[in-house]
């Protein structure tokens, strides 16, 4: 292939990732909003006492996994693909443990550790290291050739923390129609040629059901989606702009102990308004 020919291979390939990922989240969502009944142990009540369903969150898993599968058969890197595979499937997996069986005794990072030191293993901090070990996973999966021992260590930690950060931090969005899916697009748009596709697609083709508050992506859905974006950044960044995302996505963990995201947004206009973009009125 001629040095011509490879940016418009990849600029096709990406383009039918995204749009098998984003047509497999549509569809799959029309018809687990229509099947699947609130009543059943998919369905929740959302914040403004709607009845959801949060099968949208396994949709989305398998969706990005369309989108990687799509990238890979039409020649995209395969240690990229795999790696954000691994670490859509294990935070999605986890995620849905805990939309399922989870309770809501501790709140946090911070809560799930002070109930760990009285003695209660929370589902939500074993969904923190199952999340942690498909970031860990996705990471061994994209290690750098020819960098020393100390070196490899420092990046693998790096790349985990990002991963698994990230996976937790797009959760934190989710408590507003189609909010989490917005900041998986913002944070992925630029990640399109670098293997998020699959993740953006996915969160395009979960707007129209989430926006419309009948579905939720839920744990499972916003861990693997956040996941998938934060592993195709550390697949193509240097290091420095991967400590600087890493910096980032731990302040606004930090901040979301002591400050309600929700709060800020209704009082910054034009966060305000484009959260409220495309959602249905109550």
């Amino acid at each position: 292939m001629t040095a011509a020919a490879r940016p418009t291979r990849t600029l096709l390939r990406t383009l039918l990732a995204t749009g098998v990922a984003a047509g497999l989240a549509l569809a799959g969502n029309r018809v687990v909003t229509r099947r699947i009944q609130p009543s059943s142990r998919w369905g929740r009540t959302n914040h403004a006492g709607r009845p959801v369903t949060l099968a949208a969150g396994p949709v989305a898993v398998l969706a990005v996994l369309g989108g990687v599968a799509t990238d890979l058969a039409l020649g995209g890197p395969s240690f990229r693909g795999s790696a954000v595979a691994v670490a859509a499937a294990g935070s999605g997996l986890v995620g849905a443990y805990d939309d399922l069986y989870g309770a809501t005794q501790a709140k946090g990072f911070g809560g799930h550790l002070r109930a760990l030191r009285s003695g209660t293993v929370t589902s939500g901090l074993v969904k923190v290291a199952g999340v942690g070990a498909s970031a860990l996973g996705a990471s061994l999966l994209l290690r750098r050739p020819g960098a020393g021992a100390r070196a490899t260590v420092v990046q693998l930690g790096l790349d985990t923390a990002l991963v698994a950060g990230t996976a937790n931090l797009v959760n934190l969005f989710d408590l507003r129609p189609g909010r989490a899916a917005k900041v998986v697009l913002l944070l992925g748009s630029g990640l399109v040629p670098a293997g998020a596709a699959g993740a953006v697609g996915s969160a395009l083709g979960s707007l129209p059901t989430d926006l419309a508050a009948r579905s939720m992506l839920g744990d499972c859905g916003a861990n693997a989606l956040g996941a998938a974006v934060a592993t195709s950044a550390a697949a193509s960044w240097p290091t420095w702009a991967r400590a600087a995302a890493l910096t980032l996505v731990l302040g606004l963990t930090a901040a979301s102990e002591r400050v309600s995201f929700t709060t800020v947004i209704e009082a910054t206009p034009l966060l305000r308004a484009l959260d409220r973009l495309g959602r249905t009125p109550r």
